[in-house]
């Protein structure tokens, strides 16, 4: 018997990536996502964040620092992307064409969940992951 709310990947067949992909629309829809470099390094500094999610493409070293110590400071969960772009479109930092197709995206540095909405699979991979 399957509902909505079931998953159809198994924890075993899924990446990191997608399932940081869908944590973080999960994220999205539940209000739970902070974007931006001043409302991230707000959240990290009041240790209100769960996840911080910081794009290797960042080409501003000192922000990179300040993220990475202010997570380590306060134990947050730090994982790190390849592309600000791609991470920006996870964050829903795009327009939606009437295909469904991201328009105009707009890079991310950083983005930090404080609220992870729903239980789901993918969480539960993502949590296994920091658990390693």
């Amino acid at each position: 018997m399957s509902g909505d709310g079931d998953v159809s990947e198994k924890p075993g067949e899924m990446d990191l990536l997608s399932a940081l992909q869908e944590v973080l629309k999960t994220a999205l829809i539940h209000d739970g996502l902070v974007r931006g470099a001043r409302e991230c390094i707000k959240a990290l500094d009041r240790g209100e964040a769960y996840l911080c999610v910081l794009a290797q493409s960042c080409n501003e070293p000192q922000y990179t620092r300040l993220v990475e110590a202010l997570c380590n400071e306060h134990k947050i969960n730090l994982l790190k992307v390849p592309d600000g772009k791609q991470l920006g479109q996870w964050a829903g930092l795009c327009k939606l064409d009437k295909d469904g197709n991201p328009r105009k995206v707009v890079g991310a540095s950083c983005v930090v969940v404080k609220d992870y909405g729903d239980r789901s699979a993918h969480l539960d991979f993502l949590l296994n992951h920091f658990k390693k």
